[in-house]
């Protein structure tokens, strides 16, 4: 029981705007002609946040399945980036993982990266699925009050927010800052290199690069400083017996 409080309380800096986006998600929705029952099952099935502001367009335009595919895979990407930095703790999650691997969102991401403690797998389990039922409450509420007079301009930009939001909070938590300046640093360079539309995929590829070279370097002068400093300790032990010998 105080793992689903623990994980409970994790997740209410996500609350409030999950269920903003969602409802703005539901009414853009509905005013493309699809009911409660469209935002519930894509909220559902799909749960991909920014793709699904994205796929209203899409179900509303002439593009192919193809295109939906292409789109998918452009937005989402990032996803296989942070799958990669969620192995060690997904690793021993049992019947949980097809739904921890399915639920990972930017701000999930955030919330549990963030957190150096090992958990349990029923409390990723939980904070994930609390998440994803702030998402579908949203929606679903969106949806039934988009009879309403709403001005939906901008409102999609509440994702970002929330995602920086979680971000400096993790951060100032953190005492190595070095992955997050190398990819605010690499972010930046690769925005104006390849523009706003394409610069996503080599920033992540990037940055991967960038910290996994670090890695390595870092584990190489810790296996150098444990050589150098078991050395040390040899010599100390020789010269300490030399001066017992000599003593007798």
């Amino acid at each position: 029981m105080n793992i689903v409080k623990d994980a409970f309380i994790k997740s209410l800096p996500i609350l409030v705007g999950y269920v903003i986006l969602g409802f703005g998600f539901g009414i853009l929705l509905a005013d493309a002609g699809y009911g409660v029952l469209w935002a519930l099952a894509m909220s559902v099935c799909i749960y991909a946040g920014s793709m699904q502001y994205v796929g209203v367009s899409l179900i509303t335009g002439p593009a192919s399945l193809l295109t939906a595919a292409i789109t998918t895979l452009v937005i989402n990407a990032r996803h296989l980036f942070y799958g990669l930095s969620m192995i060690k703790k997904y690793q021993n999650t049992g019947i949980f993982k097809p739904y921890l691997i399915f639920s990972l969102t930017d701000e999930t991401y955030a919330v549990i990266s963030g957190n150096q403690e090992e958990r349990p797998s029923i409390f990723y389990f939980f904070l994930s699925f609390f998440n994803h039922c702030y998402w579908i409450i949203g929606t679903v509420l969106g949806s039934c009050a988009s009879s309403l007079p709403f001005n939906t301009e901008g409102i999609d930009f509440s994702m970002t927010a929330l995602f920086v939001a979680a971000y400096t909070d993790q951060l100032l938590k953190k005492t190595n800052i070095i992955p997050s300046v190398v990819g605010l640093i690499v972010t930046l360079i690769m925005r104006f290199l390849f523009g706003k539309d394409l610069f996503l995929i080599p920033s992540m590829i990037v940055i991967t690069l960038v910290l996994l070279l670090l890695q390595k370097k870092s584990k190489i002068q810790q296996g150098y400083g444990s050589q150098h400093q078991g050395q040390n300790c040899q010599l100390n032990k020789r010269q300490h017996q030399q001066k017992e010998t000599k003593d007798e």
